[in-house]
C-alpha cells in the first residue's frame, strides 16, 4: 500500500524541472514492470505519464492534418468581397476641397507623390511591414520624387514651400507611415540640421547626395535615459588634437542601422553645451543594432547606437549647433512635418473604409446595365478604380457612359464588386452607425488638415511658435487616434489584418503619437507658452 501511494504521488505531481523529475518520477522501465502488479486504471495513468515525458511537438505531430503546413490563402481568394490595400483606394477624404488652397505646383507635386506611393509602395508595404524589413529597392524611386531636403534651398535640394513639404509627408503617410518616417528622419531632421548648423563646406559635401537619396542619414538625439528630457543627454564630446572623442549611447534612432551619415548630439565636456557632429558609418568604435519586436512603424529600422571612443575630425563638427536652443530650431520645423503624418494616416484609413463600405452601393445598380449603355450615377465627386485590370473610371453627378474598352462589367470585375461586403442583406454603408462613423472620421480629417495648413502659413510669416506647433501636433495626433480607431471598428474582423491597411495604420500611429514630443509633453510646452509657467518637473513635496 505504501508503494501504491508513492506511485500515485508520482503520477499526479508535475514539474518541468529536470532534478525534480528525476527525484519524484520513476523511470519508464520501472513503471512498466510495476504495471503488472497494479490495477488497470493505475496502468493507464502510468502510460499517460510515460507519454507525457515525450516532447510536445512529437506528441502532436501525428495529430496534425495533411494541410497543416500549407501557405495561407491569398487575401483576394480568402475574402473576395473587398480589395486589399495593395491596390490602394482612390482619395475621397478632401471633402472641403483643401486642394483649392494649394498652388498649381503644390497640387502637381501632391499627385506625383500619390501616384508613386500607390504604384510602388502599396503593393509591397504589407509584406515588408510584416517582416519588419526595409525595402531598399524603392529608395531610388523615392529619390526621384525630388522631395528630400524639403524646404532647403540650394545644394541640390528642392527648395519646396513649407506647405508642399507638409503635403508630401501626408501623401506618403496615407499609404505607408514607415516610408514617411524614413524620409522625415533623413530630410527634416538630419539634412535640416546640416542646413541650419553646418558650414558651407559641410553643406556642399553632404547635402547633394542626401537630396538624391544616394546616401542616407539618421539623427541621434534620444538616449535610453533621456527621451522627453532630451536636453539632459549624457553622451559626451571631448576635445582632442584634430577632433573630438564621442562616448555614449543613443536609442530609437531611425535609419541608424544602414545610415551612411549619422548626425549625433553630444554634450561638450568643456562648455557643458549640446553640440552636433557628423559621424560616418563604420567609424571605429561605432555600433548600431536594430531594435526588435516593435508593433508600429515596423518597416523603419530603429536602432541602438553605441559610441565607444569614436573619433570625429574637427571638420565634421557642426559649428552652428552651439546649444540645445539651436537643436530646438530643428525640432520646431520637423514637428510641423510630423503633425502632417497623422493627417496622412487618417486620410488613408478613411479612404479604405469609405471604399470598403461604398462599393456595394455604387456598383449594385450596375448589374442591370450592359457595356456601352448610359446610366445615371448619383454619386457626387466620387472616383472608382477598376482594381483588378487597371481600369480607371471617374463618375461625377449626372450621366456617365460605359465605354466598351473599359470592360467594367467583365466577369472578373463583377466578381470583385458584386460580392462587396454586406451584412444582414444590406451593404455596410446602408447602416446609420456606419454613416455616422464615416462622417465623424471625415470631420476630424477636415479639421486636422486645416490646422496643419494654418501652421504652415504661420511658419511662412515667422509666427509659428513652439507652443503653436506643439498644440497642433498634440491635437492632430489625438484626433488621428480617434479616427483610426473608428476605422478599425468599421472593418470588423478585417480591421485587425494588415492587408486592409487599418490595422497597420492603427499600430503605426502609436509611435507617432509619442515621438517628436508625446501628447502630454506637447501640451505642457503650449501650457508654458500661454501661462508663462513651466510645469515639466513635479512640484516640490510638501513638508506636512
Amino acid at each position: 500500500m505504501l508503494r501504491f501511494a508513492k506511485v500515485s504521488f508520482n503520477i499526479f505531481v508535475s514539474s518541468s524541472i529536470a532534478d525534480r523529475r528525476s527525484k519524484f518520477f520513476p523511470s519508464a522501465s520501472s513503471l512498466s514492470s510495476f504495471a503488472s502488479e497494479t490495477p488497470s486504471f493505475i496502468t493507464a495513468l502510468i502510460a499517460m505519464t510515460v507519454q507525457s515525458s515525450k516532447p510536445q511537438d512529437e506528441q502532436y505531430k501525428v495529430a496534425k492534418s495533411s494541410y497543416f503546413n500549407l501557405p495561407a490563402l491569398d487575401v483576394s481568394v480568402a475574402f473576395p468581397q473587398a480589395t486589399s490595400a495593395s491596390v490602394f483606394p482612390p482619395c475621397s477624404s478632401d471633402y472641403f476641397q483643401f486642394d483649392d488652397l494649394l498652388t498649381p505646383e503644390e497640387q502637381a507635386l501632391r499627385m506625383k507623390v500619390r501616384e508613386c506611393m500607390e504604384k510602388e509602395i502599396a503593393p509591397i508595404m504589407t509584406k515588408y511591414w510584416e517582416k519588419a524589413e526595409f525595402p531598399f529597392h524603392v529608395v531610388p524611386k523615392l529619390g526621384a520624387l525630388g522631395i528630400s531636403g524639403g524646404t532647403i534651398e540650394g545644394y541640390g535640394c528642392p527648395g519646396l514651400s513649407i506647405t508642399a513639404s507638409a503635403i508630401t509627408f501626408a501623401e506618403i503617410a496615407r499609404v505607408d507611415a514607415s516610408c514617411s518616417t524614413f524620409i522625415l528622419v533623413h530630410s527634416s531632421l538630419a539634412m535640416l540640421t546640416i542646413s541650419i548648423g553646418g558650414s558651407e563646406a559641410q553643406k556642399h559635401k553632404y547635402l547633394p547626395s542626401l537630396a538624391q537619396l544616394k546616401t542616407i542619414a539618421c539623427w541621434g538625439l534620444t538616449e535610453p535615459d533621456y527621451g522627453s528630457d532630451a536636453s539632459s543627454l549624457k553622451t559626451t564630446a571631448t576635445k582632442v588634437t584634430g577632433g573630438w572623442i564621442l562616448e555614449g549611447q543613443k536609442r530609437w534612432i531611425g535609419n541608424s542601422t544602414f545610415a551612411d551619415v549619422l548626425v549625433i548630439f553630444a554634450r561638450n565636456t568643456s562648455t557643458n553645451q549640446i553640440n552636433a557632429f557628423i559621424v560616418k558609418k563604420d567609424a571605429p568604435g561605432l555600433q548600431a543594432t536594430k531594435i526588435e519586436n516593435k508593433i508600429g512603424l515596423r518597416i523603419v529600422q530603429n536602432g541602438d547606437i553605441v559610441l565607444k571612443e569614436v573619433f570625429v575630425p574637427d571638420e565634421d563638427k557642426l559649428p552652428g549647433i552651439k546649444s540645445f536652443q539651436d537643436t530646438n530650431k530643428v525640432l520646431a520645423a520637423s514637428r510641423l512635418m510630423v503633425a502632417w503624418q497623422p493627417i496622412g494616416i487618417s486620410m488613408g484609413v478613411y479612404d479604405m473604409c469609405h471604399s470598403f463600405a461604398l462599393k456595394a452601393v455604387i456598383c449594385q445598380p450596375l448589374v442591370s446595365f450592359r457595356q456601352n449603355e448610359y446610366f445615371s450615377a448619383r454619386v457626387c465627386r466620387l472616383e472608382v478604380k477598376g482594381f483588378r485590370n487597371g481600369v480607371y473610371l471617374s463618375f461625377s453627378e449626372g450621366t456617365a457612359k460605359l465605354k466598351e474598352s473599359c470592360l467594367f462589367l467583365s466577369k472578373e470585375m463583377q466578381h470583385l464588386y458584386l460580392k462587396e461586403r454586406k451584412q444582414f442583406g444590406a451593404p455596410l454603408a446602408a447602416f446609420q452607425i456606419t454613416q455616422q462613423k464615416l462622417v465623424q472620421m471625415l470631420g476630424n480629417i477636415q479639421a486636422m488638415i486645416l490646422i496643419g495648413w494654418r501652421l504652415c502659413k504661420l511658419y511662412d510669416k515667422g509666427a509659428m511658435t513652439t507652443g503653436r506647433v506643439s498644440l497642433g501636433k498634440a491635437w492632430i495626433s489625438l484626433k488621428a487616434r480617434e479616427t483610426v480607431s473608428l476605422g478599425r471598428e468599421l472593418l470588423g474582423g478585417n480591421g485587425i489584418l494588415a492587408d486592409f491597411l487599418v490595422a497597420k495604420a492603427f499600430c503605426d500611429l502609436e509611435p507617432i503619437y509619442t515621438f517628436e514630443g508625446t501628447y502630454d509633453i506637447n501640451t505642457l510646452v503650449t501650457g508654458r507658452e500661454i501661462t508663462g509657467i513651466a510645469s515639466f518637473k513635479p512640484a516640490a513635496r510638501s513638508r506636512l
